[in-house]
């Protein structure tokens, strides 16, 4: 049985702080007999793991199923266990809840709120320009967390509430030490007008932002490349992340409605960005049905496992353990039907 988060928030926190996705499932409500408690929580990770308490194996292995699935879908969900299987329904892309069959020999039932908590999404943008400016403002708006990049003469002009300053001569390192699963959601323009591209480019593409675009002429861009490639040492693949021209063509001509064309093709990746390879969750783990409940039990981590008539079968708890073995026929042959 998982143990209770003794500093459930201070855990939560460190995860935030460290760019970590992770869901929170919490007990909202109850119906006795069940092991769970009004306010019970757990942290459940993409890949499955799980911290806290929501309730006994049956429970446990709902719960961390549609975790999961939630983190992957990045949308809540309240999910309803009930021991009438006659009541379950399927989650359908725009529904908010799912009900789904008590598997354990229980008459309890529980509703526990799942809530994905995935890394902010961080836009770097550099120069001390009105393009760059216009960006930081429009990007805060669009719930980003926004980091502008300037000369170190200029941090004091370019410091806004909300929005932090970072000298284009410590952009590297500050790119550095940012966690892997930050990276996955970095967003980086540069917009310095050619007073400091290559330096922040550099700095960039050594991390690997989930986007990476740069305000130039095609001209000006092609030999920043150049210069990345041939001087720096970045190769084809990597001098071509950089977007140029970024922005959507939406005609735009003032710094603010070119600040919109950028953050408008930001929108329109953002289906398409990824955390990095070291981030991302392993393949789906092998599962077997439980031959009593038909309920999916992860075979690698199965408590309750019995073999017979030369067969492995896998169990999500020691009651439909105990019912299989006292009449396999009767089951077996319901799951033939």
């Amino acid at each position: 049985m998982s143990e209770h988060i003794p500093d459930f928030f201070g855990r939560l926190a460190s995860l935030r702080a460290q760019g970590t996705p992770v869901a929170v499932a919490t007990v909202v409500a109850r119906k006795a007999p069940v092991s769970a408690h009004l306010g019970d929580r757990a942290l459940v990770f993409a890949d499955g793991r799980m911290e806290g308490f929501v309730g006994g194996s049956c429970s446990r292995d709902i719960i961390r199923k549609q975790a999961v699935e939630a983190l992957a879908a990045g949308k809540p969900r309240l999910v309803r266990i009930r021991p009438d299987a006659s009541q379950a329904s399927s989650m359908s892309p725009d529904a908010e809840s799912i009900v789904v069959p008590m598997t354990c020999a229980s008459e309890g039932a529980s509703d526990v709120y799942v809530e994905p908590i995935l890394p902010p999404r961080r836009l770097v943008v550099v120069g001390f320009t009105p393009v760059a400016r216009a960006v930081a403002t429009l990007a805060r708006s669009l719930e980003y967390e926004v980091t502008r990049v300037v000369e170190a003469i200029e941090v004091p002009s370019a410091e806004t509430d909300g929005v932090k300053v970072v000298a284009v001569e410590d952009l590297s390192e500050a790119l550095r030490s940012s966690p892997l699963a930050v990276r996955g959601n970095l967003v980086v323009i540069v917009a310095s007008q050619g007073h400091y591209d290559e330096v922040a480019l550099e700095a960039a593409l050594r991390v690997k932002p989930a986007f990476l675009g740069l305000l130039a002429s095609r001209k000006r861009a092609e030999t920043v490349r150049t210069v990345l490639r041939d001087v720096s040492g970045f190769s084809e693949e990597d001098v071509s992340s950089i977007r140029n021209p970024v922005g959507l063509d939406i005609g735009a001509k003032t710094p603010a409605e070119v600040a919109v064309s950028i953050l408008a093709e930001i929108v329109q990746a953002k289906p398409f960005l990824h955390a990095p390879s070291q981030t991302v969750a392993p393949s789906p783990p092998i599962v077997a049905v439980d031959p009593v409940c038909g309920m999916e039990v992860e075979v690698a981590s199965a408590k309750h496992v019995a073999e017979h008539d030369g067969g492995m079968f896998y169990f999500c708890c020691p009651h439909c353990k105990a019912r299989f073995l006292k009449d396999p026929a009767k089951y077996l042959a319901g799951a033939a039907s």
